[in-house]
C-alpha cells in the first residue's frame, strides 16, 4: 500500500502510529540513504582532477568494504549504512561535490567513508584492514565507539590486525542475542569481535560483548551505548560520532552537543529512559511503537546555560534525536512524541508534497515569537497535537499522581487551543496538495476528538488567555 492513499494518511494525520504507515516512511528513508550513497560514489567518480591524488582511489576501496561487509551480514552492515548520522556525513559531502569550488570541502569529509567501512565489516564479522580518518585526536567508528589518541601522539597511520576468530554472527549492530574525524588517518584492521587500533606507540583492543556495546580496557577508548526498546531494539546514546553536529553549523538557536558523557550522565539517561516507558505506553501502545520503529539514536545535547531543557530533529539524520540530559521520565516522554511528529512529517513530505507555499516566514504560531513559513507552521501545528493528545492521556492516567494531573491537564488545554488558533491557517490554505489537504483535515478530526474531554474547571480559560495574550504580543511586533 503506498503511504500516500487515504487511509494512511488519515492514520498519520491523527498523530497516530500505523504499523504499515511507519514502515512505509522506514522504507522510504532507508531507499532513499543507499540512492544517497550511490549519488555521493558517482559524484566522486566524475570529480575526477578536482579531489586531491589518492582520494577518489581510497573511496573507491571503501565503498569495496561496504559491500564485502553487506555480503557477509546485510543486517549488521546496514546497521550503519543506515544509521541517522551516515545521512547527516553523506548529505554534507553530495553538496560539496555538487556545488562549483567545494571539492576542498569534499575532500576532507569523504576519509569518514573510511570509518564508516570499518564500523560495518566489525558489525558484520569480516577480516578488514582500511585507513579510517582521525579527527581531533579521535578515532571514531560509527555505532561502535571512539579512541581517543593519548597527548603527544603524533602519528597519521596506525598498523591493527584481526584474524577472524571471534566472530559472532548475529550481534552486528547491536542486536541482542538470543534470549535475552581537522583530520589525519589511522589504519584499522578487525574480525568482527575484535579490533585492534594502533598509533605509534598507543595500542587499544576492542571487544564486542554479548550485549553488542564495543569495550576496551584502553583508557581512550570510549563506547556507544545503547537504550532498548521494549521489542529489543537498540537507540544508541551517541556521543562520539564526528558529524551528530553537522547542523551546528547553520542552527539559529544555538544548540550544541555535548562531550563524552560520564558515569553518572549515563544512569541518568538510563533512569530517564526506563521512566519513560510507561507514560509511553499509555493508550493502546502506540507512542511506544513509534519509538521502536522509528528513533535510533540521541546525541545529548550540552546543558544550557538557563538550564531549559532542549530538543530538536535533525532533518538529514532520520531516527536521530538531539536532547540534553533529560529531567525525568514524563519529561523525556513529552520529548519523544514532540519530535518524532516531526520526524514522521519530515519523513512523509519527502514521499509525497503536502504543500507548495514558498518559504517565507509570515504566519503567526502561538508557540513561536517570530513569524514561521507555512512549512513550519504544519510542522508546529502537527507536533502540539500530538502533545495535546500525549497529556490528555496523562492527566487521565491512573498512574499520575495529583500534581502530575493538574500539570498535565495545563499543558493539554495550552496545546490544545494553540492547536485550535492555527488550524484555519491549514485547512484554509490554497497551497495544500491533495496529500496535503487530506493531512490537514485528519488533524482537524483528531483535534475534535480531543475537544470531547472537559478538563477541569479553570484550565481552558487559561490557556486560551495564554494564547490570545500570545497573539496580541505577536500582532504588536509584527503588523
Amino acid at each position: 500500500m503506498a503511504v500516500a492513499e487515504t487511509e494512511v494518511l488519515g492514520a498519520l494525520g491523527g498523530t497516530g502510529s500505523d504499523t504499515e504507515a511507519l514502515q512505509a516512511l522506514v522504507a522510504e528513508q532507508h531507499r532513499r540513504r543507499l540512492l544517497t550513497l550511490r549519488a555521493l560514489l558517482d559524484a566522486v567518480r566524475e570529480a575526477g582532477g578536482a579531489l586531491p591524488q589518492g582520494t577518489a582511489e581510497k573511496a573507491m576501496g571503501d565503498w569495496r568494504l561496504l559491500v564485502a561487509a553487506d555480503r557477509a551480514d546485510r543486517a549488521a552492515a546496514r546497521s550503519v549504512v543506515q544509521y541517522p548520522l551516515t545521512g547527516s556525513w553523506a548529505e554534507r559531502c553530495l553538496r560539496d561535490l555538487s556545488r562549483p569550488g567545494k571539492a576542498h570541502a569534499a575532500a576532507t569529509a569523504l576519509p569518514h567513508l573510511s570509518a564508516l567501512a570499518a564500523a560495518a565489516a566489525a558489525s558484520a564479522g569480516i577480516r578488514f584492514s582500511t585507513d579510517v580518518p582521525v579527527r581531533d585526536g579521535t578515532v571514531a567508528l560509527p555505532t561502535l565507539g571512539g579512541y581517543r589518541l593519548p597527548p603527544g601522539t603524533d602519528r597519521t597511520t596506525a598498523r591493527v590486525d584481526g584474524d577472524g576468530t571471534a566472530v559472532q554472527p548475529g550481534l552486528g549492530g547491536y542486536r541482542l542475542p538470543p534470549g535475552t574525524a581537522p583530520e589525519s588517518t589511522a589504519r584499522v584492521d578487525g574480525d568482527g569481535g575484535r579490533l585492534w587500533l594502533r598509533a605509534g606507540g598507543a595500542t587499544a583492543e576492542v571487544r564486542r560483548g554479548p550485549d553488542g556495546v564495543w569495550r576496551s580496557a584502553a583508557a581512550g577508548w570510549h563506547p556507544v551505548r545503547a537504550l532498548w526498546t521494549d521489542d529489543h531494539r537498540p537507540v544508541l546514546i551517541d556521543d562520539t560520532d564526528p558529524y551528530r553536529d553537522e547542523e551546528h553549523r547553520v542552527d539559529p538557536y544555538g544548540l550544541a552537543v555535548s562531550g563524552v558523557l560520564d558515569g553518572a550522565a549515563h544512569a541518568r539517561w538510563r533512569t530517564a529512559w526506563q521512566d519513560a516507558q510507561p507514560w509511553l505506553r499509555l493508550g493502546d501502545g502506540g507512542r511506544a511503537r513509534e519509538v521502536a520503529a522509528l528513533l535510533r539514536c540521541f546525541v545529548p545535547l550540552a546543558d544550557s546555560p538557563s538550564g531549559a531543557a532542549c530538543s530538536a530533529t535533525l532533518g538529514e539524520a532520520f531516527g536521530a534525536l538531539l536532547t540534553s540530559t533529560p529531567q525525568d521520565g514524563l519529561k523525556l516522554a513529552a520529548a519523544l512524541v514532540h519530535e518524532l511528529q516531526h520526524t514522521k512529517l519530515l519523513a512523509l513530505s519527502r514521499l509525497t508534497p503536502l504543500h507548495t507555499a514558498d518559504g517565507a516566514a509570515r504566519h503567526w504560531a502561538p508557540w513561536r515569537p517570530d513569524p514561521r513559513p507555512f512549512d513550519g507552521l504544519f510542522q508546529g501545528t502537527y507536533a502540539h497535537l500530538a502533545l495535546a493528545g500525549f497529556h490528555l492521556d496523562v492527566a487521565r492516567s491512573p498512574s499520575a499522581d495529583s500534581a502530575r494531573r493538574e500539570a498535565a491537564w495545563a499543558a493539554h488545554c495550552r496545546y490544545r487551543q494553540q492547536v485550535e488558533a492555527v488550524l484555519p491557517q491549514l485547512t484554509g490554505s490554497s497551497r495544500l496538495t491533495p496529500a496535503g489537504r487530506t493531512l490537514a483535515l485528519a488533524m482537524t478530526a483528531q483535534h475534535t476528538r480531543l475537544k470531547q474531554h472537559t478538563p477541569p474547571r479553570g484550565h481552558l480559560a487559561r490557556a486560551t488567555a495564554y494564547v490570545e495574550t500570545a497573539r496580541t504580543i505577536w500582532r504588536r511586533r509584527w503588523t
